[in-house]
């Protein structure tokens, strides 16, 4: 665990080659999910949507697991939580209205998992992704 609880310690993403690359990924992701929320859904897809709350989770738990690969420190992955969680219900307070969407506790509760899904993979093999991936990247292509 990490005790620097200075801006630049709780923002420490030395530990990445491609800062802002990350990064900009993780903007666009969490602008997806938020468009992906409160823009009217069509009706053919509406119709095919048969795990919605699969969908639900697993974007959270996308959107938890990219920060939380950037943002290694402890109280910087809390507030992530909190923010992705809160983000999570405000958006369905949002699609409540909406005339084209529906607010739906069940998808707090499939946003809220993939959160905290994610959150405990963060401190496992898996929360090292993008360092392996940069390390690929870098032995194969770079060195091409």
């Amino acid at each position: 665990m990490s005790f620097d609880f200075t801006s630049r310690g709780l923002m420490d993403i030395r530990h990445l080659r491609f800062q802002r690359v990350w990064l900009c990924i993780g903007i666009l992701l969490l602008l997806l999910v938020l468009v992906g929320s409160v823009i009217p859904i069509p009706a053919p897809v509406r119709s095919i949507m048969l795990h919605d709350k699969v969908a639900h989770t697993l974007a959270y738990a996308g959107l938890m697991g990219w920060f939380a690969q950037i943002f290694r420190h402890d109280l910087t992955r809390l507030i992530l939580v909190v923010g992705l969680v809160m983000m999570g219900v405000g958006i369905e307070f949002l699609q409540g209205m909406t005339g084209s969407r529906q607010f739906d506790v069940l998808d707090m509760v499939a946003n809220t998992s993939g959160v905290v899904l994610a959150w405990g993979l963060a401190y496992t093999w898996v929360g090292n992704t993008l360092v392996w991936v940069e390390g690929v990247f870098c032995r194969t292509i770079l060195r091409a």
